[in-house]
């Protein structure tokens, strides 16, 4: 049914403000994580804060995938938004670490219905893929304006309102969205079959091997690398994530159907979803953690110092789509955007204190623009490659490769941090010849260089053991940008491995109608 530009607006917008709602909440809370740590006193769950969100995101997006696909998207969109606020409003009252990564988790679930439902709710009102592009860039500009205000916003709010502010944010956009969603979205059932079984077999496999595989990267270096429990859970998270390939080849109703695993361009750009997953978290996630306790910055000034990583993202987007139909390759979009990304990555490491403000703002802005060269272009990418039945099922599996990237992400990038930071801390111990225990408790996490009652603390045994407070504090900030330099080093390499990958691509052909979509699709509007 060929819907009027007026209604293909208002049901863009509707998705827009959806997804204004999972960019707010990415951007402006990274900027308060760690006052939120300062106050709840708890950095070593601060990797689970980002990796309960993405482990339980990366698990419902498949499978609201496939609902999606089934009943309609458009219910899974209104039951998103409402749990999705919910959750944000149990964050804000959370009263320990805990509380809140349980509260985070239930967040993910919200978040991964929406990732699953909104962004292929695009295809299904423009399944003309010269018009998807052209609407992407809507969706872009949404993102960017969401992600551009929100580190300065969330820095804003987290040093003038408190850190559990930033996740109310979200209410009042909720508000908005659900009533618009609600009236302008079209129900569209692509589902011919009355067969509408669920794979829980399978998503309760790819639970266990995604979650096994977060509590393995996040334990190893407390278990040892060696150890039978952190070789078990790895053997686990293989066993389960190869069970669950298989049985998606074997079942009648795959989450992700088994046709997908079988195309060279779907592996690869899977592949390319879960590296560059990986690298951008590491960037959003740790560079606050850096300007903030490595380098004394306030929120605010952290918030403003990390905008220009988010808001090039939206500038690489939208420039990528005015040279995506001019090229005679634009799946080289991706590779150029790798070339970026790793220059960007190995400047990041020299970035220090010293460092002038702009010249910093300058490095984050090359690493958002390589960004947007590649975030886009693999949603559109693997959609040109699969059939039109499986645009919605293709969708769901990037935005959940990318996801299970970020979250090993956080976690490696956890590893590095804090492997680095205690070996600085010991060594300084000992060259200052401190071995009273309870200094070394307070400098066991970078949670002293935020805290400032632990700080006072060490302050009051200064006086009494005489040593030189600044001193070990400035050690201490220079073991965790070490370590978070160690990680922008790593991504660096990782960016080389996705660069040799996304020069293996097919051609990207964009076509200009979509002659078998209507037959292969049943569509119903309510």
């Amino acid at each position: 049914m060929q819907r009027s530009y007026l209604a293909s607006l208002s049901a863009m917008l509707g998705i827009c403000l959806t997804i204004t709602l999972i960019a707010l909440d990415s951007t402006v809370v990274g900027t308060a994580l760690p006052r939120v740590v300062a106050e709840l006193q708890g950095y070593s769950l601060y990797p689970w804060i980002a990796s309960a969100y993405l482990m339980t995101n990366a698990i419902m997006i498949p499978i609201t995938g496939r609902l999606g696909y089934l009943y309609g998207r458009k219910p899974f969109v209104l039951a998103a938004i409402v749990l999705f606020t919910l959750a944000s409003v149990l964050c804000g009252m959370a009263q320990t670490m805990m509380q809140l990564v349980l509260a985070r988790g239930l967040q993910g679930v919200g978040g991964g219905m929406l990732v699953g439902v909104a962004f292929a709710s695009v295809s299904d009102l423009f399944p003309v893929q010269l018009d998807r592009v052209r609407w992407q860039a809507m969706l872009s500009a949404t993102f960017g304006i969401a992600t551009a205000v929100g580190p300065a916003l969330g820095g804003w709010m987290t040093e003038h309102l408190g850190w559990r502010s930033v996740f109310y944010v979200n209410v009042p956009v909720a508000l908005i969205s659900f009533p618009v969603i609600w009236k302008c979205l079209p129900h569209i059932v692509h589902h011919e079959s009355n067969d509408k079984s669920i794979d829980w077999l399978g998503a309760l496999l790819l639970a266990a091997g995604v979650c096994a595989l977060l509590v393995a990267t996040e334990k190893g270096p407390a278990l040892g690398f060696t150890s039978l429990i952190f070789i078990g859970l790895i053997v686990l998270a293989a066993s389960a994530l190869v069970l669950f390939v298989w049985h998606q080849h074997h079942t009648s109703a795959p989450i992700i159907p088994a046709r997908l695993f079988g195309s060279s361009a779907v592996r690869k750009l899977s592949l390319l979803g879960a590296l560059t997953g990986l690298t951008m978290f590491v960037l959003v996630f740790y560079s606050p953690l850096m300007l903030q306790g490595g380098f004394n910055l306030s929120p605010n000034q952290a918030g403003l110092m990390i905008t220009p990583l988010l808001v090039f993202i939206t500038i690489g987007s939208l420039i990528n789509g005015r040279l995506l139909p001019r090229l005679r390759r634009p799946e080289r979009l991706i590779s150029w955007g790798m070339v970026l990304l790793f220059i960007g990555c190995l400047l990041l490491t020299l970035f220090t204190q010293h460092t002038p403000q702009r010249l910093g703002m300058a490095l984050f802005a090359l690493c958002g623009l390589s960004l947007g060269f590649q975030l886009p272009n693999l949603t559109l990418q693997i959609q040109t490659v699969v059939l039109p039945r499986d645009l919605g099922a293709a969708s769901a599996l990037i935005q959940t490769t990318r996801m299970l990237g970020s979250m090993i992400g956080t976690s490696l990038g956890g590893v590095l941090v804090n492997l680095t930071y205690a070996r600085e801390v010991a060594q300084t111990l000992v060259r200052e010849k401190i071995t009273d225990s309870q200094v070394s408790q307070l400098l066991r996490s970078p949670q002293v260089l935020i805290r400032e009652q632990d700080q006072d603390t060490l302050q009051k045994l200064a006086s009494t053991l005489n040593f030189n407070v600044e001193r070990l504090l400035e050690q201490a900030r220079v073991g965790l940008v070490s370590g978070i330099h160690h990680a922008y080093i790593a991504c660096a390499f990782i960016v080389v491995v996705s660069f040799v990958i996304s020069l293996r691509l097919p051609p990207f052909v964009l076509h200009a109608k979509n002659k078998g979509h209507a037959d292969q699709t049943h569509a119903s509007l309510e």
